[in-house]
């Protein structure tokens, strides 16, 4: 964030000395964070009666790196679901960078999605297209001119450390590997907010802490993250913000967290 200017600080030439102090002048305000996403009391509810989300109030400032944790059917799924608009809410606000995505005409939705990076616990990637292709592929829908498919794919194989197996096909690669694969397609967009939906559930432990460790790395380059997580292991070791959800409704959110709350 770039900090707001300031006057200089030494006194006036021309100031008399027996001219007598000026008061204090305030303390500049503080510049707000930019808020990337938010949910203003968010319910969703559906046709055969259950409840999936009961007033959920939400703020992800820009660069925040927040899990998303609780028991299943605590309503993580429908969050993300809202997020990248594949359901709409019945009640409240679902905003991305102050747009309202519940107003979005259909024609925009795709455009919005771009700014949005998503990955799986199944990868879904293409099994006949090689890591490079796969990452490619998510450019060249979009209608990305060809000349800049190549370095956009280049940039981001090096970001999770595919470079040398841009050329093999998903079925020649670790778990691990694939999801990194993964990772690249939803970077290549330059994201505003990546989303991760339990990026570790087909994991062993060792290959789901670095998985864990390029999700920080990307965090620290400047990318909003959001992560739904069952990983206790992870999230207690890693203590960043925590936002917990229970039968709908956020119980907890602490930033510097355990995966339970520690009393």
């Amino acid at each position: 964030m770039v900090s707001p200017e300031t006057s200089d600080s030494k006194p006036s030439q021309n100031r008399r000395p027996d001219a007598p102090d000026a008061p204090d002048s305030e303390p500049p305000k503080p510049v707000p964070t930019r808020i990337v996403l938010a949910m203003q009391g968010v319910t969703k509810s559906y046709p055969n009666g259950r409840v999936a989300l009961r007033g959920v109030d939400l703020m992800v400032p820009e660069g925040d790196f927040v899990f998303l944790v609780g028991p299943s059917g605590a309503g993580k799924s429908t969050v993300i679901k809202l997020l990248i608009r594949d359901e709409l809410p019945t009640k409240g606000l679902v905003l991305l960078d102050g747009r309202d995505l519940g107003r979005l005409k259909r024609r925009d939705v795709p455009k919005v999605r771009r700014r949005i990076g998503v990955v799986f616990q199944d990868f879904k990637l293409l099994p006949n297209k090689t890591v490079r292709d796969n990452v490619g592929f998510a450019l060249e829908v979009t209608g990305a001119r060809a000349k800049d498919i190549a370095p956009a794919v280049d940039r981001v194989l090096r970001v999770v450390g595919l470079t040398g197996q841009a050329d093999q096909l998903p079925g020649q690669l670790s778990g691990g590997e694939q999801q990194r694969t993964a990772i690249a397609r939803a970077l290549v967009h330059n994201p505003r907010l990546f989303i991760a939906d339990e990026p570790t559930g087909n994991l062993d432990p060792v290959i789901s802490w670095e998985i864990i460790q390029l999700l920080l790395r990307i965090n620290e380059l400047g990318v909003t993250v959001l992560m739904a997580t069952h990983n206790a292991e992870v999230v207690t070791a890693v203590r960043k913000r925590v936002v917990a959800l229970e039968n709908g409704r956020i119980v907890r959110d602490e930033v510097g967290a355990a995966y339970h709350r520690e009393d």
